[in-house]
């Protein structure tokens, strides 16, 4: 092993640089030495071998669940499920994380960002360029929160998603041309999606609904929709009925403002096109 490679697997093994990291590599040793490969584990913990690889590189959020399975499997007398608690620390901020468990429960999510495009339809590239940019410890925890929050869309009933981005974030080069180039590609797959639609406001409407700045609504299975807020510092999750009927209204208004959806994927495919020459 050369020194570069000794101090990638130290930097990878340290629970204070990255607690995710190390309990991907925690995983990887204890399943080595248990003689199993990375299938073999995903077929006893009930999951995919493609989830497996990515917890071990780090590049996904392991559930408590998952954790408790790998406990069980190689006999490791829960240090698993003792960890999780740490890498979901890391990952999620403490006020966001109210947000992502009712995330999982939407049956439908609309809103309007003034920015950057919707976390949930983020490639990894582009996520990782948003938060490098500000140079963030815990930036490789936060590319794997974002990516771990796309798997609601493999759920057996995936929520509805209705995205209003303002054209500025689409023409707002972050990582790169090439990067950026996928990233309009990706949101030009999805809007393909009868399950998804993207709406772009354009520039020129000028003065819009909601001018302050991006929200999030949820609509749930169960009880009243709720709203998530970005802020400077930290972002609010709001459940006071005036407020989210106040944000209904503004993303009604927002949609009426916004080109139709066809128009919209034509504009971002031909953004794409512009990137690729």
């Amino acid at each position: 092993m050369t020194a570069e490679s000794e101090a990638g697997a130290d930097f990878r093994s340290n629970p204070q640089v990255s607690t995710l990291a190390y309990f991907g590599t925690e995983l990887r040793i204890k399943r080595e030495e248990a003689g199993l490969s990375q299938t073999s584990l995903a077929r006893q913990t009930f999951c995919t071998h493609s989830l497996v690889s990515r917890v071990e590189s780090a590049k996904r959020i392991p559930t408590q669940e998952f954790a408790q399975r790998c406990d069980e499997v190689l006999g490791t007398g829960g240090t698993f499920l003792r960890l999780w608690p740490l890498v979901i620390q890391h990952a999620y901020p403490d006020w966001f994380r109210p947000f992502v468990e009712l995330e999982k429960d939407a049956k439908e999510i609309w809103g309007f960002e003034a920015q950057v495009f919707p976390g949930l339809l983020q490639t990894e590239e582009y996520a990782r360029a948003m938060f490098d940019a500000g140079s963030l410890p815990n930036a490789d925890e936060l590319v794997a929160a974002r990516m771990t929050r796309q798997e609601i869309f493999e759920k057996g009933m995936p929520p509805e998603v209705w995205a209003i981005i303002d054209e500025n974030a689409l023409r707002r080069v972050i990582g790169g041309p090439q990067v950026m180039r996928r990233q309009l590609e990706k949101l030009a797959e999805a809007a393909q999606d009868p399950r998804i639609t993207v709406q772009v406001l354009p520039l020129d409407i000028g003065a819009h609904a909601a001018l302050n700045g991006s929200f999030t609504g949820l609509s749930l299975e169960e009880g009243q929709d709720v709203l998530y807020v970005e802020g400077i510092v930290r972002g609010h999750v709001v459940a006071e009925p005036n407020d989210v009927k106040a944000a209904r209204r503004a993303y009604d208004l927002l949609r009426a403002d916004a080109l139709p959806p066809r128009a919209s994927v034509k504009m971002i495919a031909a953004m794409a096109k512009e990137l690729s020459s």
